[in-house]
């Protein structure tokens, strides 16, 4: 009878204990939500003042620009697969930026992982020191970076391919990691009792546990690499967003090569999304239908 009512009390402790932990949860969180909608209204408040026209009184006027270009795209849509032909060489320069900034990136990331991974790493007293360089490289822009080396290298598609590559590694890297650290130990294991050394085990014992999600991540970076190449044209790193920013300062007279160029990004994103989508769900189902079996 005692030991009951001593669980009775322990019980009805825990639910007191419960319930408190929950009211401070909800405390804070109100706390939080009250500051960032502070923090948001009076941002807006600021950036309201500073703006030369004002937001609620340009709102209106939002869409003045794209129906400009749209209606000058139309009266010269006779022009308009001239202007394909003309770009699809810059946008295929954005590709290849895109293609080697992944690539490059995907061999760092993997790299940054097994060496920042807790029983994969080559030097476990060094697993903070790859972190923080993982961290250092997903945490400066691209766009940065690419301003950096610009000043340095000259523009041109080399500083947007080292830039992308760069924050990808370090995106990729953390990615990787996680993934890392669900793989069985036991491969790496029978390898090392045979005498392999620390390159053969993870080429043999861990890259084949973890290609398919590597793989899978890494088509995703391509995509997001895509759109980030693009982007850097407009800071002078060539490709495709180079072109777009010539034909948009040039105003009226060039809004229909604007739109041919924002069409070939929309169709090329569209395709690039379609098909990595497609190969990520076969990778994925893949690697399932493997470990099941």
């Amino acid at each position: 009878m005692t030991d009951l009512t001593a669980g009775q009390g322990e019980l009805a402790r825990i639910r007191e204990d419960y319930t408190a932990l929950t009211q401070r949860k909800r405390v804070y969180g109100g706390i939080l939500l009250i500051l960032f909608v502070s923090l948001m209204a009076a941002g807006f408040h600021t950036a309201d003042d500073r703006n030369a026209g004002g937001f609620v009184d340009g709102w209106r006027r939002i869409f003045d620009y794209p129906a400009e270009v749209l209606s000058e795209a139309l009266e010269k849509s006779a022009q308009l697969p001239g202007h394909l032909v003309h770009f699809l060489p810059a946008l295929v320069e954005t590709l290849n930026i895109a293609a080697a900034a992944t690539l490059i990136g995907t061999l760092g990331g993997t790299a940054l992982a097994l060496l920042s991974t807790r029983g994969l790493a080559y030097w476990p007293r060094l697993i903070p020191l790859f972190r923080r360089i993982a961290d250092i490289c997903r945490a400066v822009p691209e766009i940065v970076i690419a301003l950096v080396l610009i000043f340095v290298l000259g523009g041109g598609p080399v500083p947007a391919m080292i830039a992308i590559a760069i924050h990808t590694a370090g995106a990729l890297g953390k990615l990787f990691s996680e993934v890392a650290e669900n793989v069985s130990l036991k491969p790496v294991e029978g390898l090392e009792s045979t005498g392999a050394n620390w390159a053969q085990r993870m080429y043999l014992g861990v890259i084949p546990q973890v290609g398919p999600n590597f793989v899978s991540y890494a088509l995703l970076r391509f995509e997001i690499n895509i759109r980030a190449s693009a982007i850097l044209g407009f800071v002078g790193a060539g490709g495709i967003g180079y072109e777009l920013r010539n034909a948009m300062s040039w105003g009226q007279g060039r809004y229909d090569e604007a739109a041919a160029i924002f069409l070939l990004l929309f169709v090329t994103i569209v395709a690039v999304d379609q098909i990595s989508d497609r190969l990520r769900a076969r990778l994925t189902h893949g690697a399932r239908a493997g470990a099941t079996a």
